[in-house]
């Protein structure tokens, strides 16, 4: 929690807004995605899909695969309190649906799903999209399958166990946008990233969340920002965004939203 919170204030002092930014690419992700204040019709959509999950009472008995949680010190756990708790925020969620709309995203991968409150936003974003979404606790994943199909969501493929095992066989892929929010260890982040890595076309998008969690997660962000294929990266403390594109040169951003 230290080292999020001494990032948090060192982030505050090198971050900026569109203002300095000379990458045409970058800037016009920052003025009309990131800043984007429509109001959107599928926000509401997204709160309603995160209420209905808020009221759920439903007891589920979860299985962290990754580096645990910092909120909960039972495995059983309450719907509506996963809801309130975990996952993806509001803010997030929002900017989640922005992007997929602003990309146009057609193929995208979720390494995370929970309880299904960013794969939804995503969803919503382009509903012509192909996603697969990935989730290691077999009862959230039951849980969360049952909730796509209350809500008719379409186009949303769950597979359920070890995110290791899981994304080898899905390496011959081409991804538009990847999410990478399930298992926040520095190891396994920079191992399901060059798993990955072939599946990246020069207009993918990478997206990692909690890259302060820890001093761990932070080195993994900066040993992943430095790979010679990545070339623009956006750091947004909550996340970091990569890109691959080639006819830029390299250069890391760090915005405030």
């Amino acid at each position: 929690m230290l080292h999020s919170i001494v990032s948090y204030l060192k982030f505050l002092m090198r971050s900026t807004n569109q203002h300095g930014v000379h990458s045409p690419f970058v800037y016009n992700l920052i003025t009309a995605c990131f800043y984007d204040k429509t109001n959107y019709n599928s926000y509401r959509l997204i709160s309603t899909f995160r209420k209905h999950l808020k009221t759920n009472k439903q007891a589920l008995e979860v299985k962290d695969l990754g580096s645990g949680s910092r909120v909960f010190n039972s495995n059983k756990r309450s719907v509506s309190k996963m809801a309130k708790n975990v996952g993806s925020t509001q803010k997030e969620t929002k900017l989640l649906y922005r992007l997929v709309n602003y990309f146009q995203s057609q193929t995208i991968l979720e390494l995370g799903t929970s309880l299904g409150i960013a794969t939804h936003a995503l969803h919503l974003g382009n509903l012509e999209a192909k996603i697969t979404t990935i989730e290691g606790c077999t009862n959230i994943s039951n849980f969360t399958k049952g909730t796509f199909k209350q809500f008719n969501l379409k186009n949303i493929e769950i597979l359920t166990g070890d995110f290791k095992d899981i994304i080898k066989p899905l390496t011959s892929n081409n991804y538009d946008l990847i999410y990478f929010d399930g298992n926040h260890q520095k190891q396994a982040t920079i191992d399901y990233f060059k798993t990955l890595l072939p599946t990246a076309t020069n207009d993918s998008v990478f997206i990692f969340d909690d890259i302060y969690w820890s001093k761990d997660m932070t080195e993994a962000w900066n040993i992943i920002k430095n790979h010679p294929q990545v070339t623009v990266t956006i750091d947004t403390f909550f996340w970091g965004i990569i890109f691959f594109r080639k006819e830029q040169a390299k250069e890391h951003f760090t915005i405030r939203i």
